[in-house]
């Protein structure tokens, strides 16, 4: 099994940091792409952003500029740094990440269980 632990998360003020974290373990062969999504409350689950194995990277419009999604490939774990922070990206955010299972050598896409993000005015 492959399991995604986040970390990360908590209350900041706007205009503040936080770095999220999100390690991939278990029965590792590889991992492809590793991404952010998130989900505010009423709202539908939005990609963040997203980075693959070769440091390619993807972000939604409403953050780029703000945040930062970067890897380690050594510990299969990949970072959201997120700056400037406004009330309107206080939501849960999940990890997602495609891994190879060394076992049955299939790839499938994982999640992680979410960490709450939430930003006071």
């Amino acid at each position: 099994q492959v399991q995604l632990v986040e970390s990360g998360g908590g209350l900041v003020q706007a205009g503040g940091s936080l770095r999220l974290s999100c390690a991939a373990s278990g029965n590792i062969f590889r991992v492809n792409d590793m991404g952010w999504y998130r989900r505010a409350p009423g709202k539908q689950r939005e990609l963040v952003a997203a980075t693959t194995s070769g440091g390619s990277t993807n972000y939604a419009d409403s953050v780029k500029g703000r945040f930062t999604i970067y890897r380690d490939n050594a510990k299969n774990t990949v970072y959201l740094q997120m700056n400037s922070l406004t009330p309107e990206d206080t939501a849960v955010y999940y990890c997602n990440a495609e891994a190879q299972n060394r076992a049955t050598m299939v790839f499938l896409r994982y999640w992680g269980q979410g960490t709450q993000v939430t930003v006071s005015s």
